[in-house]
């Protein structure tokens, strides 16, 4: 199905959730120049047609837990079964086909070593229609999480962006501790970043300012932001592609940090394994993404392999959803 294209305004209110994904629709209306009442049509709208939707996100590194990209290689008639059975995982992030529907790539976030084990060490291991499995932890993350895409598009003008920009997360030592209500909270936030507080409260039992206390809280620690979900396919973003790059470790910080700044880069992360970084990004052609690699990956010094496969199908991205 073709999706319709965003228009201008389109783009300004997807780059001011990514911005704050809570902030009240007459907040951004004041920014963007125009009434309420066309922010929340706008959004409706998009909600419809291209699947616009704010999700709760949180930061493993500030729970003291790490994040993992695996890669499954299947024999041909089982990768889409295998693919669907992980994304209804919790512990999964993101689970796409790649390499001509034999390669599942999956994002997880283990809540625990014990979790992490029994995925990779049991269950994965003794699937007989998986041929190959490897892991790799993210080790220092160059662009992705809070750092979406949107903010690469240059939307909103300077004076707009510092109007709905949050101040940045504190910095602490140690794990950042959750208790259950806070479970609770993050819980719904991954499924409905919008969430009221009327339906914050009923998950949490808490009351509406204990509610507001433990969200500021999640948020000035870093432990919890917000990113906006939607179809690429709406910005012409055809093409997705995941590479693999084998850099020299001297080079690494500087190849890291050029190709975040990569306007086709959604997603870029140093990583354990023979391949250092990983990246995901976005074309409007094959021919864009040819270009891509000979010209911008090609002039980076310190490269030594690229791997690329094109992403068949996205199977999950951040949330579930099986009747999609």
């Amino acid at each position: 199905m073709d999706l319709p294209p965003l228009d201008p305004l389109d783009l300004q209110l997807l780059h001011a959730l990514q911005l704050d994904g809570r902030a009240p629709f007459s907040r951004i209306a004041t920014v963007l120049g125009v009434s309420d009442q066309t922010v929340a049509r706008r959004y409706r709208r998009l909600h419809k047609t291209v699947n616009v939707r704010v999700l709760g996100m949180t930061d493993e590194s500030r729970l003291g837990r790490q994040s993992w990209i695996v890669r499954l290689h299947c024999i041909p008639d089982v990768a889409e079964q295998l693919a669907e059975a992980l994304a209804k995982r919790p512990d999964t992030l993101y689970v796409t086909l790649i390499s001509g529907g034999t390669e599942v790539v999956c994002g997880m976030k283990p809540r625990s070593r014990r979790e992490r084990d029994e995925l990779l060490f049991d269950r994965l291991q003794r699937t007989r229609q998986i041929v190959k499995v490897t892991a790799h932890c993210l080790l220092y993350p160059f662009y992705g999480g809070s750092l979406s895409w949107l903010n690469k598009s240059n939307a909103l003008d300077a004076d707009q962006q510092a109007a709905l920009r949050l101040p940045a997360p504190e910095q602490f030592a140690g794990a950042v501790p959750l208790d259950a209500a806070d479970e609770a909270l993050l819980a719904l936030l991954r499924r409905d970043g919008r969430a009221t507080l009327t339906d914050l409260q009923k998950a949490t039992g808490q009351s509406e300012s204990a509610v507001k206390r433990r969200l500021d809280s999640l948020r000035s620690s870093g432990v919890l932001y917000f990113d906006v979900q939607y179809d690429h396919e709406s910005l012409g973003q055809d093409i997705s592609a995941m590479l693999w790059l084998t850099v020299m470790p001297r080079a690494l910080a500087d190849v890291g940090h050029s190709i975040a700044a990569h306007p086709e880069v959604h997603f870029a992360s140093a990583t354990t394994g023979q391949a250092n970084i990983v990246v995901s990004a976005h074309f409007q052609s094959s021919d864009q993404l040819y270009t891509y690699l000979s010209e911008k990956i090609g002039a980076l010094d310190g490269i030594q392999a690229v791997e690329s496969a094109l992403v068949l199908r996205q199977v999950k991205q951040l949330t579930y959803e099986p009747n999609r």
